[in-house]
């Protein structure tokens, strides 16, 4: 009997019926590590991929990088505050979506490795980085943490093949310089291009002529009071706001691997 009274003849589904098979996606021909900079942990975190990087499938983004809770092994920003939380970490975990680490601190000692201890093994999974400047932090989270991804961080300013082959010594990838991409004869001579990542836009960075702003950033995260100190206040350089990149000439030499910054208000990054 159907809506309404009425009687309504059901027709069996023969066992023979022949369903189409959803073609496989290709792989994307490009994967992005994106900023959560500026993210407020009670933002739900797919909401804010939607609002900063829609333009983007969600299938090509590789991991989120962002501050969890507080740590002195930060480097590269100021910590403020927390940007990703527990559940946004879980919801990306489970969407195959990693996060990276940005423990790119200059200084560290084994003492206090062993008090971040626990942060590590929290977020200590397949699929989830930590990017690092300091080589003794990455050796000591290799021993301990060997599932982690290990990023050499664009901070360790690696620009020579001699100086890749080092670092792949240790890390599984390197992040090279923005001024890198302008260097399209030195891009193809690099070997591993797989475990390269290149900058799809770059900040202030990339005219900068000194960086000094990282080491000071790295003392500032260590509590304290250190002042911040940057080479705009220095040396004159030109300040392009954000550039972006065109990724085809990257792609067609064989990188895959971007990183994504996020602008602050303005289209800039720092100054």
């Amino acid at each position: 009997m159907g809506r309404g009274g009425r009687d309504v003849e059901i027709t069996a589904v023969g066992d023979d019926r022949v369903f189409t098979q959803a073609k496989p996606l290709d792989p994307p021909l490009a994967t992005y590590t994106v900023s959560a900079r500026g993210k407020a942990p009670n933002v739900p975190v797919f909401r804010f991929l939607r609002n900063q990087y829609g333009n983007v499938p969600l299938r090509e983004i590789d991991s989120l990088f962002g501050f969890v809770e507080p740590s002195t092994l930060y480097g590269g920003r100021a910590f403020a505050r927390r940007e990703l939380s527990d559940r946004d970490v879980m919801q990306l975990n489970n969407a195959g979506i990693g996060i990276r680490l940005p423990m790119s601190n200059h200084y560290v000692d084994e003492r206090e490795y062993e008090e971040n201890m626990p942060l590590f093994d929290k977020y200590h999974r397949e699929g989830n980085s930590v990017i690092c400047t300091n080589d003794d932090l990455a050796r000591w989270i290799r021993r301990d943490f060997p599932d982690f991804r290990l990023d050499a961080s664009v901070i360790k300013n690696i620009k020579t093949n001699e100086r890749i082959d080092e670092a792949m010594g240790l890390y599984d990838s390197v992040v090279l310089p923005m001024s890198m991409n302008e260097d399209l004869d030195f891009l193809e001579q690099i070997r591993d291009k797989d475990k390269i990542t290149l900058f799809a836009n770059a900040g202030c960075a990339l005219t900068c002529p000194s960086k000094i702003c990282y080491v000071s950033i790295s003392e500032a995260n260590k509590g304290g009071g250190a002042e911040f100190r940057c080479s705009q206040e220095l040396k004159e350089r030109e300040m392009h706001g954000m550039v972006d990149f065109p990724l085809e000439p990257y792609i067609e030499l064989g990188f895959h691997r971007f990183k994504l910054l996020r602008a602050r208000p303005g289209a800039v990054t720092g100054f």
